[in-house]
């Protein structure tokens, strides 16, 4: 298990401020912030919801769901969640994970709910005493993934009694007590002041762990430099592509020096060969590429990059440079969606074969037809109640969601998206 370096941000009015108790003004712009903690090589992200109204709270889900987009780690949303509503919201905003607070009895009242919705791997609790691990331990081990230690004084005890791996909210400390704590075999990784302090030297301290044995998330080259077939100009020609739907985005070229940084920092760098110097994508602009994936071809002189795109790949600020069409396709097909829904349905369709233990699609599956078509009944109700809600966000959530039942019953039935769409095409 890679122990996880997870920085923290703390909304409030809309900014960021330093602490859970600390209000001072950290930034103004949170979504900048968090650009700035994926950048220097965090593994994930908490963004903790401070508002007290639900107005207020309504404005941190918007900023929560800019940060998913901007950013290229998992976002794990806590604060403010009461209700089943809560936690599908940040989970449709992005987020990796929803954090119920132990220490509030609602968080108990909807976690054996929300768990089976949306799945154990989506729901962590945070706790600040060891009593609240002690009094709900069966129902954290059934429904929850990962626990959250907010109290550096109740870290100890609960290492030896936690059922579950836990993440450490901790202060500045010294090198050692952290390498300490880190090898600790039930500590899945470190939080709070002592990540976001030192969010410039993470790297440094990742090296340090990974020389101690300690298993960290570092992007290392699996093949070396000298083993690619490079251009006369010395070097690799690198065709980047969007991860979900396929398409290319770019053409662009690496020296070794660019290679080792993209493989290092997980954000692509190109070599410029009309500045005869190195540049991040998206430096500037904001317009990062997050990789996803490489892949060299059989003749060792290209490489394809899989990328999360943020914003626009062209300066133009089209999203491809590919945008001008000298023989234009008979069906424009630029975006997708079907590459999209049918990821979706091949990850439906490996949980029904290889089930996983505390997965909603296999609690699904296992309760029958009856259970999926009931609740693909209450999924098609909640779109027409969210039809009449001036948001538009609501009946974004409500279609996915629909859309998502209806993909399980696609296959508890052995229908395909091809018969669909093929049918789709005769009318």
């Amino acid at each position: 298990m890679n122990k996880k370096f997870t920085a923290c941000i703390y909304l409030l009015d809309k900014k960021a401020v330093k602490g859970l108790s600390d209000h001072t003004v950290l930034s103004e712009d949170p979504v900048s912030l968090a650009v700035s903690y994926g950048d220097a090589e965090t593994d994930a992200l908490i963004v903790f919801d401070l508002s007290n109204q639900d107005a207020a709270h309504e404005d941190a889900i918007l900023i929560i769901k800019q940060i998913a987009e901007s950013i290229g780690i998992p976002v794990y949303g806590a604060g403010n969640i009461k209700r089943m509503e809560d936690v599908k919201k940040l989970l449709y905003a992005g987020c990796k994970k929803a954090l119920l607070n132990m220490s509030k009895p609602a968080s108990f009242e909807i976690l054996s709910e929300v768990s089976n919705k949306f799945g154990r791997e989506k729901i962590g609790a945070s706790f600040t005493s060891t009593d609240q691990i002690k009094t709900h331990e069966e129902e954290l081990e059934q429904y929850v993934d990962e626990l959250f230690c907010l109290d550096e004084r109740e870290l100890k005890e609960s290492l030896t009694i936690s059922p579950l791996p836990i993440v450490a909210m901790l202060p500045e400390i010294s090198l050692d007590k952290m390498l300490s704590l880190l090898e600790n075999g039930r500590l899945s990784g470190i939080s709070g002041a002592l990540v976001n302090e030192n969010i410039k030297e993470l790297v440094s301290l990742k090296e340090i762990a990974a020389q101690r044995g300690i298993h960290v998330h570092l992007f290392e080259p699996q093949m070396p430099f000298s083993d690619f077939k490079l251009g006369p100009d010395g070097l690799l020609t690198v065709v980047v592509q969007d991860y979900q739907t396929n398409q290319v985005l770019m053409v662009a070229y690496m020296n070794e020096e660019a290679y080792i940084r993209t493989c290092r920092t997980g954000k692509m760098t190109y070599y410029s060969r009309s500045r005869k110097s190195l540049w991040i994508k998206g430096e500037t602009s904001g317009h990062f590429q997050y990789v996803k994936g490489l892949s060299i071809d059989c003749d060792n002189d290209t490489l394809l990059a899989k990328v999360k795109q943020i914003g626009a790949a062209c300066h133009t600020g089209n999203y491809s440079c590919f945008y001008r069409d000298l023989i234009p396709l008979e069906e424009e097909n630029t975006d997708n969606p079907l590459t999209v829904f049918e990821k979706v349905t091949d990850i439906i369709k490996d949980r029904k074969l290889h089930p996983k233990e505390g997965s909603y699609t296999n609690y699904l599956f296992d309760k029958g037809i009856d259970k999926i078509l009931k609740k693909l009944g209450e999924e098609a109700t909640e779109i027409v109640i969210a039809a009449k809600n001036p948001n538009p966000e609501e009946i974004k959530y409500e279609i996915s969601d629909f859309l998502y039942h209806m993909m399980v019953l696609m296959v508890e039935k052995g229908v395909t998206w091809e018969e669909i769409t093929a049918d789709l095409a005769k009318r």
